[in-house]
C-alpha cells in the first residue's frame, strides 16, 4: 500500500479532519485537546503565520499519534514546504494542477477544492485522492447528494457548514470524511485557553460520527 493509499484508508476510518488555525505556541495544547476528545486527523492551515513551523512542531511533538496534514495550500511551493515539514496530506480551497502533480510525485495524498460537478471531475482526473467540497455551506447536503449521484466513485470531503448537529447527515449523504474548523476548534476557547471546551466539542463530533456509522 502506498503512503497515499494508507492516508486515505485512515481518513475513511476517522471520518473527521480538525482544521487548526493556531500559532506554534498554541498548537501543542490544541492538538492535545483534540486527541483527548478522540480526534487525531489534524490539518494545519497555511492561513496562519509560518505554517511549516507549526506543522513541524506537531510532527516533532506527536509523531504518528497524529495523522498530520496541511490546508489552504494554494501553490506548489507551499505544498513542498508542507511536505518537508511533515505533512502526510495536502488540502486546498481550489484546484491547482501543479500542487496535485507535486503531491502525486511525492506519494502524498492531496484533496483539492472544488464546488461544481465539472470542477470535481477535473480535480479527480488530474490525480486527486479526494476532493474537498468547498464552500459546502452554500449548497448544503442537497448539493453533495446531487454531485454524488453521477460520481459515486469520487471521495468527497465537505468543508464549511459542517457542525455537530448535521455531521451525521453529511456522512449519510456520502461524504468520505468531514473538514471542520471553527465549529470544532472553537475560536473563543482558543483565545481564552479553554482547551477542555475543545475536547468536549471533539467528543460531541465523535459521537455524531458514531451515530452515522451505526
Amino acid at each position: 500500500m502506498s503512503q497515499r493509499e494508507d492516508v486515505m484508508a485512515r481518513l475513511r476510518e476517522r471520518r473527521l479532519i480538525a482544521v487548526v488555525r493556531s500559532t506554534a505556541e498554541q498548537v501543542e495544547p490544541v492538538v492535545n485537546a483534540l486527541l483527548d476528545g478522540g480526534v487525531d486527523a489534524i490539518e494545519i492551515t497555511f492561513s496562519v503565520p509560518n505554517a511549516p513551523a507549526v506543522i513541524a512542531v506537531v510532527k516533532a511533538t506527536f509523531g504518528d499519534r497524529v495523522l498530520l496534514g496541511a490546508g489552504t495550500v494554494r501553490d506548489a511551493q507551499k505544498a513542498d514546504d508542507a511536505i518537508a515539514a511533515g505533512a502526510r496530506y495536502v488540502v486546498s480551497p481550489s484546484t491547482d494542477f501543479d500542487v496535485i502533480k507535486l503531491c502525486n510525485n511525492a506519494d502524498v495524498a492531496v484533496a483539492p477544492g472544488a464546488f461544481t460537478p465539472t470542477e470535481v471531475e477535473m480535480a479527480w482526473r488530474a490525480g486527486a485522492d479526494a476532493v474537498k467540497l468547498f464552500p459546502a455551506s452554500i449548497g448544503g447536503i442537497a448539493h453533495l447528494k446531487a454531485i454524488r449521484a453521477p460520481m459515486p466513485d469520487i471521495p468527497i470531503i465537505p468543508t464549511g457548514g459542517v457542525d455537530v448537529g448535521n455531521a451525521a447527515d453529511w456522512l449519510r449523504a456520502g461524504a468520505v470524511a468531514l473538514g471542520v474548523g471553527g465549529k470544532l476548534v472553537l475560536k473563543d476557547a482558543l483565545a481564552s485557553g479553554d482547551y477542555a471546551a475543545i475536547t468536549a466539542k471533539a467528543e460531541e463530533f465523535m459521537a455524531a460520527i458514531a451515530e452515522a456509522s451505526a
